[in-house]
């Protein structure tokens, strides 16, 4: 028996696989689902048990797990294709008779009304439709899905959204990260489902804000129309359907959907969540 972790060379996957392992669990005792054993060399080295399959491969993915494993299914990151991903996964799960089946969602669930929720609503759906133990870690925004992204917001001095003054209640990759840990490793968890989010939301007016004064360069916030959002993602790089669904979260972000802080995360990591401000002086740093 091991506790597996699915996408497990991707930024939230190495994380957990370190959070694991920086909490004692055996090196041999954890398993890692990776489509490249050369990405994974680090983790290999560290005695981690590699197993080599593919969301997109069905077959690699019967030998991925074994009975008794407790398995994190960390979603994947090709919107528009993660149902029959994650199908394949619950189905190879559901067959080895793993005993936990724990899954990487989105904040809201069944109650989320965006557009990015949709492949979690259907994934949550077979994955009670499995009859398989699980555990549904519902993420809310990651404080990097904006830090990251800092580089433009300095060269032109402006945040752009199309949120309005919506709030955010974003937490740090190592957040989340930390709860499937406690998730992986406790007792108790069957069959619930865990809003995680941020202790503090907040607006893109208080986030441009925040980046100027840790900066010390001018930074404002601009909210355009969706329509000029959509032009402005484009004009950047981010190819149409993403950007549409990008700003469609905005639209989510404006009617409060990422807003909520219900205490989940803080109460299953056992520690404040990760300020904002912490994440934007990493940023900065670089």
């Amino acid at each position: 028996m091991s506790i597996v972790v699915t996408g497990a060379t991707g930024h939230l996957g190495r994380l957990v696989v370190e959070g694991l392992l920086d909490a004692g669990i055996p090196a041999s005792e954890v398993a890692a689902v990776v489509r490249d054993k050369d990405k994974a060399a680090g983790l290999a080295e560290r005695g981690v048990e590699l197993r080599i399959a593919d969301y997109n491969e069905p077959a690699t993915l019967h030998g991925a797990f074994a009975a008794g494993d407790r398995v994190l299914l960390i979603s994947g990151s090709e919107v528009g294709r993660r149902v029959p991903q994650h199908r394949a996964v619950t189905e190879a799960a559901r067959e080895a008779g793993v005993a936990l089946l724990a899954y990487t969602g989105i904040l809201g669930g069944p109650d989320a009304d965006f557009e990015l929720a949709a492949e979690h609503k259907e994934t949550e759906r077979l994955i009670l439709e499995s009859g398989l133990p699980y555990t549904f870690l519902r993420n809310g925004w990651y404080h990097e899905n904006y830090t990251e992204n800092l580089a433009p917001v300095l060269a032109h001095g402006a945040v752009v959204g199309s949120a309005g003054e919506g709030r955010v209640a974003s937490a740090a990759r190592a957040d989340y990260a930390a709860a499937a840990v406690a998730v992986l490793t406790g007792q108790g968890h069957e069959g619930r489902a865990y809003e995680l989010s941020g202790d503090v939301a907040w607006s893109l007016p208080e986030y441009a804000a925040e980046v100027a004064r840790l900066s010390g360069k001018e930074i404002s916030y601009a909210d355009v129309s969706p329509e000029e959002h959509v032009a402005v993602l484009t004009g950047a790089g981010v190819p149409e359907p993403l950007a549409v669904i990008l700003v469609d979260v905005d639209a989510a972000i404006g009617r409060g959907r990422l807003a909520g802080t219900s205490g989940d995360l803080a109460r299953l990591t056992g520690r404040p969540t990760t300020p904002l401000a912490d994440a934007v002086s990493a940023a900065l740093r670089g």
